[in-house]
């Protein structure tokens, strides 16, 4: 077997739902990233349009000096819905929901990890140090466009990448090498059609009929990365998210082919999260609980922010119901 071939079958043996390699070199896509950013898209995130930022992102040689191969990975974190939780004690003011990629444990760990056992695998079968650099989300990669390269889906009308075997819930890292590798065939073609379930399920309507993602309307955006309030007229949008947003992978018809991931990490200990308890908690609270997971990324402020928004809605909800 080819070390390629040694490469992807320990790749998926560590736990990786799909693996793909690609030549390393410019971004194909670096130019539209720029227009998303001068269009204002990505809302009040200024690291993604810092200059050094936005340079490292038009080629991943800027990233590791000597690139010559990426291997893209990606993880099935789908999990169907837990049974509903018990209503909350003392006639609280009831639960938000959370994006099921933060239901277990944060995602950027157990891929860095597992990245780690891959790049350990090829230093031992090469026989001597690889130069290597770990990328999961955080780092400067348009790494869409590079798991698209790498043959392993497309990039759906819901700005996420869509594998025909599996579907849209995947969470995606790169291991850049300064090996030469055989790469695999770019997934060229587009298999969302004439569909747009997803841009009419949005409810801020941030999927743009050029594809372009509006984050700074995302609900994603909104209760996760957005410091400070969340604009007035986008609360009742939000409903009843405390912690980003499913809507448009929720109705893509590709999803249909989705199975529980296998990765035990990811088992739900956080589907919901109670309001009160969000809009209360201290700071040592809000570390222990979000410890591992990618809930902290919002931070205790944001959390608690979020708790009020929903909290409104879920009210205004109820009287309506009467």
């Amino acid at each position: 077997m080819t070390l390629t071939g040694q490469i992807k079958r320990q790749a998926r043996e560590i736990g990786f739902d799909l693996v793909g390699i690609a030549q390393a070199g410019p971004a194909q896509s670096h130019a539209r990233y720029v227009d998303w950013l001068a269009r204002g898209y990505h809302g009040a995130m200024g690291y993604l349009a810092r200059p050094e930022a936005v340079a490292r992102r038009a080629d991943l040689r800027a990233l590791l000096p000597g690139a010559r191969s990426i291997v893209v990975v990606a993880m099935n974190y789908y999990q169907p819905p837990p049974p509903a939780p018990p209503p909350p004690r003392g006639g609280g003011v009831g639960v938000g929901v959370v994006a099921r990629y933060a239901w277990g444990d944060d995602y950027h760990e157990i891929i860095t990890g597992k990245l780690r056992q891959l790049a350990a695998f090829i230093k031992a079968e090469v026989g001597q140090a690889v130069a290597h650099k770990i990328c999961v989300d955080t780092s400067a990669v348009l790494e869409r466009e590079w798991a698209m390269r790498a043959g392993l889906g497309w990039i759906g009308k819901n700005a996420h990448l869509i594998a025909p075997q599996v579907g849209s819930w995947l969470a995606l890292g790169e291991l850049l090498l300064d090996l030469e590798l055989d790469d695999d065939p770019p997934f060229s073609a587009d298999r969302c059609g004439k569909c747009a379930q997803c841009v009419e399920a949005c409810p801020t309507r941030c999927l743009l009929p050029d594809r372009a993602l509006d984050a700074s309307r995302c609900i994603s955006y909104l209760t996760i990365e957005l410091r400070g309030d969340i604009p007035a007229d986008l609360h009742p949008l939000i409903g009843d998210r405390v912690f980003g947003c499913d809507a448009c992978q929720e109705v893509c018809p590709w999803n249909r082919f989705a199975r529980p991931t296998k990765e035990p990490a990811f088992a739900p200990r956080h589907a919901t999260l109670d309001l009160r308890e969000l809009a209360t908690m201290s700071d040592e609270m809000f570390r222990a609980r979000s410890a591992h997971t990618a809930i902290r990324r919002a931070g205790r402020e944001g959390l608690a922010r979020n708790a009020a928004v929903v909290a409104a809605n879920i009210q205004v909800r109820d009287q309506d119901a009467l």
